[in-house]
């Protein structure tokens, strides 16, 4: 009988409030929210083989992932059917595709990681994912008081790398200085990153013809900002925007190319180059097979499945059917962006269950690629769809 790939350890903090104050000090302030615990203080330890299979699975993908934004750009019927506003077209394809590997910096795989190592791909998260200050600088600390490895250790050395090359002068988000999640995830990757540079809150933002300018009138050229580029269809300025992206006036971190790696319309345009054998080489199809769930524009499943919009956030838009083709759960908290852009339909695998501080779990498991490296952890404690109501739990690597 298969072993599960995750285990439960007890956490050693023996005083929260104290715990949560050295986090803070690192760089993770916000372990507690609204009165709430965000953070469980228990942790997770994965078995060294699966973390070692995790790793391989995800540097494989990354290479699928980026032949296939490769295969799509500038072909417009694809844009279409992956659901990028037109409104993005004219500016991704006049501009140059970063180089192999380097489409985004800044991402994120999420998997389900079941029994026996058994790797399941839900999503990427290659535009603006969060949860780096949970991954690059709670759970190492945490993983030391444990006793446990945490490849997260190498996060901030990554960071620098990346951004030494992006050489972004400022780091943005909407809200800065009172969200507390997005403002402390761009002031730690601007520290980790090494380089001196300003924070802007982006609802200060103006543009005057293709200028992008701080709230102070200072104008702006490179920029890192938590801004979802789909956004840029829907937000007031986003004409704007898009104009001063596509004239070269502003250089946008990630790479503006990083919305076709978001969008979970490449995961069906993947699997059908999958069916139909293909682009990808003979290892790359097998690790579509071995690792991704068969996907599609419509609903073409017999058994189970799951449905969310081709560009869903913390488990918005999500509604998982069960075996007669039945809707069995839909998130209830999260923003249903399904609304504004097309949805995605994917064979259902379900989150493995375990139980922290007394309470049963499901368990999404993070891998952040970090300048094409595999390495960071993030662990979600939550229910089967993962919302924005889930913990953060850290997980480390058992020693083989």
């Amino acid at each position: 009988m298969s072993e599960p790939a995750l285990h439960a350890v007890r956490s050693p903090v023996r005083n929260r409030e104290d715990a949560v104050s050295e986090m803070a000090r690192l760089g993770f302030g916000w372990a507690d929210l609204d009165g709430e615990p965000y953070w469980l203080d228990e942790l997770i330890a994965m078995d060294a083989a699966a973390y070692a299979k995790l790793q391989d699975a995800a540097a494989v993908l990354w290479r699928v992932f980026d032949r296939a934004v490769r295969y799509m750009h500038g072909r417009r019927e694809l844009y279409s059917l992956t659901g990028i506003p037109p409104i993005l077209w004219n500016m991704l394809d006049g501009l140059e595709l970063p180089p192999e590997g380097s489409i985004s910096r800044y991402a994120r795989f999420d998997f389900a990681v079941g029994l026996g190592g058994d790797i399941r791909l839900l999503e990427l998260n290659a535009d603006t994912p969060t949860g780096y200050a949970e991954a690059a600088a709670a759970t190492p600390w945490l993983c030391r008081q444990a006793g446990l490895h945490s490849p997260n250790e190498r996060m901030p050395e990554l960071v620098k790398s990346a951004w030494s090359v992006e050489q972004p002068e400022a780091a943005a988000c909407a809200h800065y200085g009172e969200h507390a999640e997005d403002s402390g995830t761009i002031e730690l990757l601007a520290k980790h990153s090494g380089l001196p540079m300003r924070m802007i809150n982006l609802l200060d933002v103006s543009i005057d013809n293709g200028t992008v300018k701080d709230g102070e009138g200072v104008p702006v050229n490179r920029i890192f900002a938590l801004y979802p580029k789909e956004w840029i269809a829907l937000d007031e300025g986003g004409e704007a925007l898009a104009y001063s992206i596509e004239t070269g006036r502003l250089q946008l971190f990630n790479s503006p190319h990083a919305i076709l790696l978001q969008s979970k319309g490449l995961q069906a345009l993947i699997w059908g180059l999958h069916e139909l054998k293909l682009l990808f080489t003979a290892e790359e199809h097998a690790a579509i097979e071995a690792y991704m769930l068969p996907t599609y524009t419509k609903p073409l499943f017999d058994g189970s499945y799951v449905s969310k919009s081709m560009f869903g956030r913390e488990g918005g838009s999500v509604k998982l059917f069960g075996d007669n083709g039945g809707l069995e759960l839909e998130d209830q908290d999260g923003f249903d962006t399904s609304v504004f852009f097309p949805t995605v339909y994917q064979k259902r695998a379900d989150l493995p269950e375990l139980t922290l501080s007394g309470k049963p779990y499901r368990i999404l498991t993070g891998l952040f690629m970090l300048n094409g490296v595999p390495c960071g952890l993030l662990g979600r404690a939550g229910g089967l769809i993962t919302g924005n109501t889930s913990h953060f739990v850290p997980i480390g690597v058992m020693e083989a």
